[in-house]
């Protein structure tokens, strides 16, 4: 009655708790808690980041084949110039009056008419400044390149298994919160369980030590109830333990603070009968569909498409670019073209036969990967029987499990009341309260093993 006061007491606190967290408390349903959890839970996060680094990677490839356009400055400060010098030459009858000064004369014992030839060395003259500065504009454009074509396809294809590895990490995530929150459930459900059978043996125990205090029964059946209410306590003790860190394992999978104290507002009941048994065991299971399927399919793409690249390097590269030139101090004599366009072509002839060992590498790899797709969809295809199966053995056996240990509780609770009357003996009690134990682990037992086989299979069917 305490425990159902304080539930009443604090479930009226909205979800406002939950999502600033700035109160202590909160409200948690299972879906709230999936929702949650998708939006705030570190592997999600990560996941989401991945995916936003494969969109990059798109523009990054696709960036490669675009114009691009560069800017160069250099500055040179030449130490001993070169110069540039060449000889004039002329032709005169008179030697004597009519060479120039400065030049040097000789007579051609090949001319005719009297002609003499004279030679002058002019002076040289620098070809270049000592100090100078070039801007160098460079527009260029790749026109074609195979491993570009298939680059873009490969960027496509590894932005799809982001996306698709961000979904499969949803659903386990969802999985995941299901299983820690049902683990909460059942250990609570233990717990008040526990708690039920000690407030009923500790009343026993108090009556039987005033029958002893009495005389009217002996200490050893006072101390016998005295065990069996110690051990209850240490039961109690130790579920609550496990409780509390089941709770922070719950919190941290949703990406809260494992301090705040969530109270879960779906029951065990609700959880096991909101899905028809009859709809989940005859769903019928799509492999195409499901996300570990896809992402094997995609994973073969990309060994294909790898496949594809190591076969285009054999292919020419082709480039266009346009590049001008200017100099900050223009020499007198400058034989460089300040504009060029061009077009680059490169050939891959001979590479020691590497390329050739790489196409048969990929080759190999893709052929494996057509291999692990085979396989996963066989293996999805136990995974769904054998979820279904798990599943309708697992509800069987919670039934059977519910049953006995309702019956082993009645037995367990007339055999105190017998025991205090000393009808029964205590090792009738102790039989029978062993009974009983058993009969509640293997009860809580079933209930766990049945929420996590309606998790699994509500996984699988979710992906189909």
């Amino acid at each position: 009655m305490n425990l159902r006061l304080y539930i009443l007491l604090i479930i009226p606190l909205n979800l406002a708790s939950l999502y600033g967290q700035a109160d202590t408390f909160c409200t948690l349903s299972l879906k709230e808690a999936q929702e949650y959890a998708l939006q705030h839970n570190r592997s999600i996060r990560i996941s989401e980041l991945d995916l936003e680094i494969a969109r990059k990677k798109i523009r990054e490839t696709i960036a490669t084949g675009l114009p691009r356009f560069s800017a160069d400055i250099n500055y040179q400060h030449i130490l001993k110039v070169p110069v540039f010098s060449f000889p004039i030459t002329g032709f005169t009858q008179n030697p004597l009056t009519d060479v120039p000064e400065g030049f040097e004369q000789f007579q051609d014992p090949e001319l005719t008419g009297g002609l003499n030839q004279y030679i002058y060395n002019q002076p040289g003259f620098p070809v270049a400044e000592k100090d100078n500065a070039t801007y160098d504009f460079t527009l260029s454009q790749l026109v074609f390149s195979g491993e570009y074509i298939v680059g873009l396809q490969a960027s496509r294809v590894f932005k799809e298994l982001s996306e698709q590895a961000l979904t499969k990490t949803e659903n386990d995530i969802r999985e995941s919160v299901s299983n820690s929150y049902n683990a909460v459930l059942v250990l609570a459900r233990s717990l008040e369980i526990t708690r039920e059978s000690y407030l009923v043996v500790s009343k026993a125990q108090y009556e039987m030590d005033q029958l002893y205090r009495q005389g009217f029964a002996s200490e050893t059946d006072a101390d016998r109830l005295v065990i069996l209410k110690n051990q209850l306590e240490n039961a109690i003790n130790t579920l609550e333990g496990q409780e509390r860190i089941s709770k922070k394992i719950l919190l941290m999978q949703l990406g809260l603070d494992i301090s705040i104290n969530c109270i879960l507002t779906d029951s065990i009941p609700g959880l096991l009968y909101d899905t028809d048994l009859k709809l989940l065991t005859s769903a019928v299971f799509n492999a195409d569909r499901n996300i570990n399927y896809q992402l094997a399919t995609t994973a073969t793409k990309l060994e294909k498409l790898n496949l594809k690249r190591q076969k285009s390097k054999f292919f020419p590269t082709v480039s266009a670019f346009y590049r001008h030139q200017e100099l900050a101090r223009e020499p007198v004599l400058n034989f460089q073209p300040k504009d060029v366009l061009g077009v680059a072509v490169s050939f891959p002839i001979f590479n020691s036969g590497q390329r050739l060992s790489l196409v048969s590498q990929a080759r190999i790899e893709y052929e494996k990967s057509k291999l692990a797709q085979t396989d996963a969809e066989q293996g999805l295809l136990i995974r769904f029987e054998t979820a279904k199966n798990d599943y309708v053995t697992a509800y069987e056996n919670y039934i059977t499990s519910e049953n006995n240990f309702n019956l082993s509780r009645k037995i367990f609770n007339k055999s105190i009341v017998s025991f205090q009357e000393g009808v029964t003996s205590s090792l009738e009690l102790t039989s029978d309260q062993r009974e009983f134990l058993t009969a509640e682990s293997d009860y809580i037992n079933s209930i766990m093993k049945l929420l996590t086989a309606k998790a699994e299979l509500d996984n699988l069917l979710s992906q189909n």
